[in-house]
């Protein structure tokens, strides 16, 4: 029972978070594109790479603070299903360049979110 309350604190931080960060970039970022869940995205991908890569297989964090930060942080964090809605909704828009733009930009920039993470870590451990 312990774990799902780290979990659901977690998850509630990162959700927050994830409204914050998507508002805070839409005041500055044009509405024809999903950039505040792009942000979150890359954001979140460098974020559990980082909390993975580095603090993990340091031993700097407990389990607990790993499950709190992955599972419920990041999970709440994140935003694949609200990616998924946004580009099913450009597509029904008939604006398939952006979805597809979508998706690429999410998939790949993710991916460098992580890699990057992992190029940090092994920096800060002198790997």
């Amino acid at each position: 029972m312990n774990n799902y309350l780290i979990v659901a604190a977690g998850a509630s931080i990162g959700g927050v978070a994830r409204y914050w960060l998507s508002n805070f970039v839409y005041k500055y970022m044009p509405a024809i594109f999903p950039y505040g869940t792009l942000s979150v995205n890359v954001l979140g991908s460098f974020i559990i790479g980082f909390i993975i890569f580095y603090l993990d297989a340091k031993k700097i964090i407990s389990p607990s603070v790993k499950i709190f930060l992955t599972i419920g942080f990041c999970g709440g964090f994140t935003t694949f299903s609200t990616f998924a809605l946004e580009t099913l909704n450009l597509m029904k828009s008939s604006e398939y360049i952006l979805a597809f733009l979508n998706i690429l930009l999410n998939v790949v920039l993710s991916i460098f979110g992580i890699f990057l993470a992992l190029i940090v870590s092994k920096y800060l451990t002198g790997e």
